[in-house]
């Protein structure tokens, strides 16, 4: 009698677990159902792109009633924020020094200091209590919602003086994070030597300035 009730239970706790394992499967596969592929390899959430030798799934996000970007986020992804420094770097000119905007582009910037053994200066979105004498520029990018600036302290200025520098960022698209980038530069006494990114998004890759992994459409609406 206890055998037979044993065995019952086991056999229970089988189709139990077999139904638990088909919910999990159906739940996941129904989310990702969600993302059917078109010739454009645009998905309706999602869109699908290969950098640097890593697939992800971009988030598809409105910007206004006419047009939807693919936001493309660094931080925390360690394996692809390496293998695109090091693409990078294999395409880069020779430099002394690289400049990065706060803060998406820290993780790269970070990384391919590392990898190059030469210092990295970061623009801040502020001005910050350590910072003398910073200098200031006024910057609006397409995913911002209003005019921001950014500083540079004094130090990074001199440090900056008569270098070869490599501007870097995650995503160069409407260029106008790049031109803030420029202008401190200009009042440092820098040599911009390249400017660079991971994804060149929308007309940005039609430009014949800048070095950049994969392009990134924009997604305009009906």
């Amino acid at each position: 009698m206890h055998f037979l009730c044993i065995k019952y239970s086991k056999i229970h706790f089988r189709q139990l677990i077999s139904v638990i394992d088909k919910t999990i499967f159906k739940v996941y596969n129904g989310s990702r159902s969600e993302k059917s592929l078109t010739k454009r390899g645009i998905m309706d959430k999602f869109y699908t792109i290969t950098v640097a030798g890593c697939t992800r799934d971009l988030p598809i996000c409105t910007v206004n009633e006419k047009m939807d970007i693919a936001a493309f986020v660094m931080f925390g992804d360690v394996e692809l924020t390496v293998n695109a420094a090091k693409e990078l770097l294999k395409k880069a000119p020779e430099f002394d020094i690289i400049l990065t905007a706060e803060s998406k582009g820290i993780p790269l910037a970070y990384e391919m200091s590392r990898e190059s053994g030469k210092k990295y200066v970061l623009a801040r979105k502020s001005p910050k209590l350590y910072m003398k004498e910073p200098i200031k520029i006024a910057v609006k990018s397409i995913t911002t919602a209003k005019i921001q600036e950014l500083y540079l302290d004094k130090a990074d200025a001199d440090l900056l003086n008569g270098k070869r520098c490599l501007i870097v960022d995650d995503v160069i698209s409407t260029g106008e994070s790049l031109k803030a980038l420029e202008g401190l530069l200009e009042q440092t006494g820098a040599e911009i030597v390249g400017k660079m990114a991971v994804l060149a998004e929308g007309d940005a890759a039609k430009r014949n300035d800048i070095i950049y992994l994969e392009h990134l459409p924009l997604f305009f609406k009906d």
